[in-house]
This record gives C-alpha cells, structure tokens and sequence, in this order.
C-alpha cells in the first residue's frame, strides 16, 4: 500500500518542530520577539508630563474612531495612551514612502538608488534624517490635540500645565521614541526574522484584536460578534487569493559561449503580482488625509479648522471616503511603476541576452511589460479600495466604530504573514527541513 500522505496539522507541527531544532532560525525567532516585547513595554509607559488618570479613564472603554485612530492602529494603542512610543513606526513608514517616490523626480536620488549598497545607505540615511523631520510635525500637533481634547474625541485637557517648556519636553519624548522604534525594527531586519518594520506593525495590529473583540461583544452581543466574524473570514479568503495572485511573464535567454563553456539556454519568468504595492498605498493615502487633521490644530482660520474636522476627521464621513479611494487607485499605480519600471526590467533583459517569446526585445518588450502592468494593476487598486472601504461602510451601517480600519488590519495581518512565513520556509528549506509551504 502506498504510504499515506501527511495532513496539514502535521506538516505544521513538524514545521515548528524544525524551527526551534534549528539553532540559527530559533536565535532569530527568540530574538524577534524580544524586540517586540520591549516595544510592547514602551508603548505602554506614558510620556511625563501628561495626565495619566484621565487618559486610563478615558481608554478603559473607549476607542479613538476619528482619523487619528489610524496612527493609534499603528501603534497598537500607544497612541490613545499618550506613550513614550505613541507615534509608532508611521513616521518611519511615511518618510521611507516619500523617499522611494522621490527617486523618480531628484536625480540624485535616482543615482543613489542605481549604486548599489553605497547608495543604499545614503538613502537609509535620508529616509532616518526625513523620519526625524516628520516625527518632531507630528508630535507637535498630536501635543496640542492632547491639549486641546481632540486627540480622544472627550474635550479634557490631558496636558493640564501647559508650558513651552513642558510642550519641548513631551515634543522631544516622542520624536525620541520614535528613533528608538525605527532601531528596534533594523535590528529585527538584520539579528532577526521577517522584515523588521513589518513585525511591528503586525504586532500593532494584533495586540488591538482583543479589544476590538470586548468592545464588538459588549456593543452587538454574541450575534453581532458572530456576524463580524464570518465578514473576517470572506475578506482573509480574498485577500490570501488576491496576495498570491500573480501574472507570471515567461523570458528566454539565447545561449551564447564564453571561453570554453556556453550559457543561457534557460527559461525562467517574471513574477507580476496583482497587488503588486502591497498596503503602500493604503498606508501613504491615510498618510497624507491625517496630515490636514495636525495642521488644522495650529490654524487661525476657525472655518478652515471646523470644514477639516467635519469631513476629514471621521474616517466614516463621504468626503473622507471618496477622497481615500482616490488616493489609493492613484497611488497604488504611481507605487507600482516606481517599483516595477518596464523600461529598466527591459533593458535588463536585453543586457542579459534574454528576451520575451512571441516579443522583440527593447521598445516592444518595454510596451508589452508596460501593457501587462496596467491590466493587472487596475483590479489590485480597485481590490485595495474595496478592502479598505467597504468593510468599514458596512459597520458604519451597523453602527460599529471602533474598528474603522477592519480591513486594513486584515490585510496588513495576512500581507506580513505570508512574507514571514515565505521566509521561515525558505530557511528552513536551506538547511533540508521540511517548511511551511508545500508544492
């Protein structure tokens, strides 16, 4: 009788029983989890100088639902706890954005970018000084919202002795915080497993699921908890499909002799995804729809501040909704042409001696990439938004606000998993165990 073939179960838990054999692999597990342990610690110490009971009063059973909520997502609550690490790793996040869009406008940029490890440092460099800049704006207008009461939506004054040089201090406390979270995700990226910036945020986003689960249950009851349930199971089917999807576009390479022994000859593809931006787009359009949120709190202008607080604030409102949807369609395909450029990954195939079946090389393989980019893009943003709007819509209808980013978080959760899990398997495949993934 032919032996019979394992179950999923028990590739699972001979996959886990590899990593911790593994002395390399289980080191850098350990050690992940350490860094984000001590990110946990942090975001839960509060910055001095603010009012610590009104803020555990007001947290204990409420959530921030506006706009800022989505900085509060990021940084697993520590936002709402006015913790030394409350702005999290979006500020790392934004300015690494910012940097990667900039290589197609400032040459220099572009130049850094084709030089190899030299340049890459130059642009990690760039992106760490840009993260200071944008930490110490958003600290600034996050101490006045708590100031002024907006930050929790409540009205009380969470900073009841109001100094400039208490202001400096807390400003400088999360700017702080902030550098020391963007060390703690390299160190993960280099000692660790995973992408550094990734298991943070993943780590943001799940240590809020069980509040998000208390809250649904004392608010809907065990039905409603149910309903939401079964609306998390559709959206991670599709987006586990979607994450995988992929257009895979066959290249050719001639063969040719050098010396004594011929190359090429082989064919291999180029794997395009359809959500190609990953959640870029999602995270850089909440980006810059906050933005308005901070600056409006030093404003003169009392229509300019009500007209922003009315239609941006609320991550629920039409204005809001039609204006992120946009963003996202827009950005994913200015993110994916900067990721995935048709001109360079042609002529790299040229230099390469390879080329497309059926397609010439050069300006026609540059129009059939380029062709084929558009088609598989246009369906990855309209995906993008219907997850990052739809979901929210419908628990809006229902009367659900405190969890206005239900799909963003599904796909950040699932988008860093599959990553990490590609990863352990790939380790784990070096050494000759059986991973994770299975033909």
């Amino acid at each position: 009788m032919p032996p019979e073939a394992p179950n999923e179960e028990n590739v699972l838990l001979s996959s886990l029983r590899n990593i911790v054999r593994v002395a390399d692999l289980r080191n850098k597990v350990l050690f992940t989890l350490l860094v984000v342990a001590i990110y946990q610690l942090g975001a839960n110490i509060p910055v001095p100088g603010v009012n610590v009971k009104a803020i555990e009063n007001i947290t204990s059973g409420t959530r921030n639902s506006g706009i800022l909520g989505y900085l509060d997502l990021f940084s697993g609550g520590a936002l709402a706890r006015a913790a030394v690490l409350g702005l999290g790793i979006m500020p790392y996040i934004t300015s690494s954005i910012i940097v990667q869009l900039l290589g197609t406008v400032i040459p220099k940029f572009a130049q850094w970018r084709d030089q190899g490890a030299v340049g890459q440092r130059k642009l990690t460099q760039t992106t760490r000084y840009l993260t200071v800049a944008l930490a110490l704006m958003q600290s600034s207008g996050i101490v006045f919202l708590l100031h002024s009461g907006q930050l929790l939506s409540t009205g009380a004054d969470l900073i009841p002795n109001f100094t400039w040089e208490r202001v400096l201090f807390i400003i400088l406390t999360f700017t702080a915080g902030t550098a020391f979270v963007m060390w703690l995700g390299e160190l993960i990226t280099e000692r660790g497993i995973g992408q550094g910036m990734s298991i943070l945020i993943f780590a943001n986003v799940v240590a809020t699921l069980p509040f998000d689960v208390q809250i649904i249950r004392a608010d809907k009851g065990w039905a409603g908890l149910i309903v939401v349930l079964v609306v998390c199971l559709a959206l991670l089917v599709a987006i586990v499909a979607v994450e995988l999807g992929q257009r895979r576009i066959p290249v050719t390479f001639a063969r040719r002799v050098a010396g004594r022994r011929m190359y090429g000859g082989e064919s291999t593809y180029i794997p395009l995804k359809v959500n190609q931006a990953g959640v870029i787009p999602i995270i850089f359009a909440s980006s810059l729809l906050y933005i308005p949120v901070l600056v409006a709190t030093v404003l003169p202008w009392k229509g300019v501040r009500s007209w922003i607080q009315a239609n941006l604030y609320t991550p629920t409102g039409g204005i809001y909704l039609l204006l992120y949807g946009i963003f996202i369609v827009v950005f994913t395909f200015f993110y994916v042409q900067v990721s995935f450029d048709p001109v360079q990954q042609a002529d790299t195939i040229r230099k390469q001696g390879g080329y497309i079946p059926g397609i010439r090389p050069g300006a026609p393989t540059e129009q059939y990439l380029s062709r084929i980019l558009n088609r598989i893009t246009l369906p990855g943003s309209l995906f993008l938004a219907f997850v990052a709007l739809v979901p929210s819509v419908l628990l809006a209808a229902w009367h659900i606000n405190t969890i206005p980013f239900f799909g963003t978080t599904l796909l950040i959760c699932v988008g860093v998993a599959l990553e990490t899990n590609k990863q352990i398997d790939s380790q784990l495949t070096m050494r000759n165990y059986e991973g994770f993934l299975r033909s």
